[in-house]
């Protein structure tokens, strides 16, 4: 077993408290050796690190730093699920959806904030299949919803 939480340790990266549901639905749920986390927005404690559209509101930049909160907030509900991050034997999909100004065509730079926290926890098991979708609004008017799909052992 990998010891990925001492990694995430030698990287100084803190993994939240499991944010609230903001609707009626579980944040994750286990399925055989794969583990569903719902979409998660860039919550830090109770307020979002962003808000508004990338491309208008928002810098790249600052959408890429969003998805990588969102992606934590991501493992804090798998971690709550699970016991223990050491469990994941791979990141298998990471999907994320992008508030996006018209015309913002740069979704997978933004969704990049997730996909390269999660290959700097796990390695070559943190590569992963992936969607990057831009839509008109999010819940909120966050900038970025990221959800995920690991397989454990």
């Amino acid at each position: 077993m990998d010891n990925y939480e001492g990694r995430i340790e030698e990287l100084g990266i803190k993994i939240p408290e499991p944010p609230e549901p903001v609707g009626s639905y579980i944040p994750a749920r286990r399925a055989g050796n794969l583990v569903f986390c719902s979409g998660q927005g860039p919550k830090k404690g109770d307020e979002f690190v962003h808000l508004g559209k990338v491309g208008s509101d928002l810098t790249v930049e600052e959408g890429y730093e969003a998805a990588r909160v969102s992606a934590l907030n991501c493992l804090a509900e798998i971690k709550s699920e699970i016991g223990s991050l050491n469990k994941i034997d791979k990141i298998v999909k990471v999907r994320g959806f992008v508030s996006s100004a018209p015309g913002f065509d740069r979704q997978p730079a933004v969704v990049n904030g997730a996909s390269e926290l999660l290959q700097e926890i796990f390695g070559e098991h943190g590569r992963h299949a992936r969607s990057a979708l831009g839509t008109s609004d999010l819940p909120g008017n966050i900038p970025i919803e990221v959800e995920m799909i690991v397989s454990i052992d």
